[in-house]
């Protein structure tokens, strides 16, 4: 059974770092694409970064994280992480790590094209 748990949230204050990390258990971890995606309440979930596990590439959802987050497999086998530079308090959010088994789904940020999800691990960012 595919497992995802992210981990590294918690609170900063404006212009801080946060680096979150995404563990996929019981998956496959080939040319696959993982991606963030976070949700604030009473607003849809949106896409942040993904990365595909084959080749690297990478994907920002929009200007507003881009040179400002960074999104990379990680060091340890089935890892895929997001730095988090100059946070700002809109970037509050329950930040969710997912996964699918389809390359092509990297860059598309369609939520339910994701078959896999993590449970969530909240950022705070304070002014």
């Amino acid at each position: 059974q595919e497992q995802l748990l992210e981990s590294g949230g918690g609170s900063v204050q404006a212009g801080g770092s946060l680096t979150l990390s995404c563990a996929a258990s019981g998956y496959r971890y080939n040319n696959n694409c993982m991606a963030w995606f976070r949700q604030t309440p009473g607003k849809e979930r949106e896409g942040v970064a993904a990365v595909l596990t084959g080749g690297g590439s990478t994907y920002y959802f929009d200007d507003s994280v881009k040179g400002r987050f960074t999104v990379s497999r990680g060091n340890a086998k089935n890892t895929v992480s997001l730095q988090m530079d100059s946070l700002k308090p809109e970037d509050t959010a329950m930040y969710y790590c997912a996964a699918s088994d389809f390359p092509e789904t990297c860059g598309s940020w369609f939520v339910d094209q994701f078959e896999y999800w993590g449970q969530g691990t909240q950022v705070a960012v304070s002014s």
